[in-house]
């Protein structure tokens, strides 16, 4: 007779409010885990992505939803939390002044210690390396980097074993992303990618997060439901 009573295991997703983290936290959630989803409101330039966060965590059912304020206006050095155009002219080869420093180093640590609270071993994060800005702190190497310091500086790592961080997107397109929302019946239009919103809250259509989601919307064949001022 098998036992019912075991308990749900669980994760905490990071989630932006972007594409990549709604479909990054709903595959976690197709593969049975309750989710704690982790926003970080850290004075972004697009806060529109908070509003789109709170409405997928309601949508996919999270078990807790938290919203952290971590301004990191404070340091600026990027166009997202700095008074730094965003570039328009198209994805390059160069790390763009998109980069926000470290965020994902530091976000992922927050992740981290809410895991170790929650008592979860399972970490979600939407990083892509492949139709990317080419951001470090995307990289497989800085994740498995990261998966090894959580193992040695946390009591979790120490007495029961190493954390695993998930990137499930790590290795699509941009069109398998958009493939795998439609697959997972998720509404895209919830999701916020644009850096640089219009006052009218439409999506700028030319910056590089732009620019790469109709990339590849286009080219899966699927409808976006971003509404784009270009």
């Amino acid at each position: 007779m098998s036992d019912n009573s075991s308990p749900q295991k669980s994760a905490v997703v990071l989630l932006s409010g972007g594409l990549d983290s709604m479909v990054s936290a709903a595959l976690a959630r197709e593969q049975g885990f309750a989710l704690y989803a982790l926003t970080i409101d850290y004075g972004q330039r697009h806060r529109i992505e908070l509003e789109s966060a709170k409405q997928i965590a309601q949508m996919l059912g999270c078990k807790r939803h938290v919203i952290l304020p971590l301004d990191l206006r404070a340091f600026g050095g990027s166009a997202l939390t700095d008074d730094i155009e965003v570039p328009k002219s198209g994805v390059g080869d160069d790390i763009p002044v998109t980069y926000v420093p470290a965020r994902n180093l530091v976000f992922l640590s927050l992740t981290l210690a809410w895991a170790e609270t929650t008592g979860s071993h399972d970490v979600f994060i939407g990083v892509n390396a492949l139709d990317y800005s080419g951001y470090p702190d995307c990289r497989p190497e800085f994740i498995a980097s990261f998966a090894e310091t959580a193992r040695l500086g946390t009591k979790s790592g120490v007495e029961d074993g190493p954390f695993r961080i998930n990137t499930p997107l790590e290795n699509m397109t941009k069109a398998d992303i958009a493939r795998e929302a439609a697959r997972l019946k998720l509404d895209t239009g919830l999701s916020w990618s644009c850096y640089d919103p219009t006052e009218n809250r439409e999506a700028c259509g030319v910056c590089d997060s732009c620019r790469l989601r109709q990339k590849g919307f286009a080219e899966a064949g699927i409808e976006d439901g971003t509404i784009y001022a270009k």
